[in-house]
């Protein structure tokens, strides 16, 4: 018989993994998110969000066995459904999505592909050090086999979502036809109600203490099922999907984007790269290694650590935000957007001051939130009618039409500072930006 274990957990109470999940689950790739903080530094600002991507992941293979269950998969697709939501965060690095960007440079893979690599055995799956105790073992991929799942089923589900551009929606919406492509397995796990993000947001919720967070899961997994080979909800679920619409749109203002989480996100990421340390097996390293490592570095990125581990942040110098954004100033900003625009910005703010850019710290929204095309909350849900036609979930609810057009940062730039050069960092990031 195969061995299982009963996990107790504090959102969705009890999970069961037997078999090859409890194999996997066991594994030194799955007990490393044991140390890696699911909201990073977070914690600075809601000391409860201590939780880890190790829970976050048991919940999201819980999610999906039960979504999975609901529309009806047969046992092959859903094993590797449950077990993609197991492994789907298996290569975050340290500090979660802070230091993805980091990450992807130094592998020239992102935490998705890498994941794909890491389970089939392409990259190495423990430090050197430890050689004398994970040496010789097989690969995630042959423990998968040997229990009967497919591995490049795992990694599909994982790395590969499938159509879900307005291209394939627009075949999708009022129509009765069929396109077969099982796109709703992949929905499971990459979707718009899907059970990454519904654990992430009841779990997040929960440990910050924020309310937001809050959503019907019993609700939205009871109203699916699959049309057109999407998954679909029932319109007794336009409620429960609208809840969790308005919670993400809440919680990326009020906590993913939380003015001080990001000044102390920015502090570290400048840190991790000006130490020069190696990140090509960063996906190895939990939370703490990875601070000890920055610390031994020396010099101005391990007095960064140090101070963030005394919680001596640095303040706030300028902002902008959303209500008072002009298309004048988005044009401005733009030029700042994107992957190293914020270093620019730092860059020359420090000069205007006369200070190191150690000491300066910047923030910009995304390209396509100063656009105007951000779409956060997700709100392309399906709902099927009492006819049987699939329309998105903006055709029944105004509140998802709203959340099209509302801004989930609340603020458009932010440069940060320590506190004995606030003022002088106030006055050059007024004066290279010119508002």
């Amino acid at each position: 018989m195969d061995r299982s274990k009963v996990v107790q957990d504090p959102v969705h109470g009890t999970i069961e993994v037997g078999g090859v999940f409890l194999d996997v689950m066991d594994r030194h790739e799955m007990q490393r998110l044991r140390y890696v903080k699911q909201l990073g530094l977070g914690n600075l600002v809601f000391p409860a969000a201590n939780h880890t991507r190790f829970e976050h992941c048991l919940g999201t293979y819980h999610l999906a066995g039960r979504m999975a269950d609901a529309i009806g998969l047969d046992s092959e697709d859903s094993d590797a459904v449950r077990m993609a939501g197991m492994l789907h965060d298996i290569c975050h690095p340290p500090f979660s999505h802070a230091l993805e960007p980091a990450m992807e440079e130094a592998t020239g893979l992102d935490h998705m592909e890498l994941a794909r690599a890491l389970i089939m055995g392409d990259v190495p799956d423990h430090l050197p050090e430890d050689d004398d105790i994970l040496g010789g073992r097989d690969s995630i991929a042959e423990v998968m086999e040997a229990g009967g799942i497919s591995a490049e089923a795992v990694c599909g589900y994982i790395c590969s979502p499938e159509s879900t551009g307005a291209e394939a929606l627009d075949r999708f919406w009022d129509k009765h036809e069929f396109f077969p492509s099982k796109d709703y397995a992949h929905q499971i796990i990459h979707g718009p109600v899907d059970a990454d993000q519904m654990d992430y947001l009841m779990r997040d919720a929960h440990h910050t203490g924020v309310s937001h967070g809050t959503i019907d899961s019993e609700r939205l997994i009871k109203t699916m099922m699959v049309m057109n080979d999407r998954i679909v909800l029932r319109r007794g679920g336009v409620t429960a999907a609208e809840g969790l619409m308005v919670s993400r749109s809440l919680m990326y203002t009020t906590v993913y984007f939380h003015e001080t989480v990001r000044i102390a996100q920015r502090m570290l990421v400048k840190a991790v790269e000006d130490s020069g340390i190696d990140l090509s097996d960063v996906y190895l390293r939990g939370d703490q290694e990875l601070m000890g490592m920055v610390k031994a570095s020396g010099g101005r990125p391990s007095q960064t650590v140090r101070r963030l581990e005394s919680r001596m942040l640095d303040k706030k110098a300028f902002a902008v935000y959303s209500e008072d954004m002009t298309d004048e100033k988005a044009e401005v900003l733009m030029e700042y957007a994107g992957h190293g625009g914020a270093a620019r910005l730092e860059s020359e703010v420090a000069d205007a001051a006369g200070l190191d850019v150690a000491d300066v710290c910047a923030e910009v929204t995304s390209k396509s939130n100063l656009q105007g095309r951000m779409r956060i909350g997700k709100t392309d849900v399906a709902i099927a009618d009492d006819e049987g036609r699939i329309k998105s979930l903006t055709r029944f609810s105004p509140i998802a039409r709203s959340l099209q057009a509302r801004d989930p940062y609340g603020w458009a730039v932010l440069v940060s500072a320590p506190e004995s050069s606030r003022d002088a960092v106030r006055r050059a990031a007024s004066k290279v930006l010119g508002f």
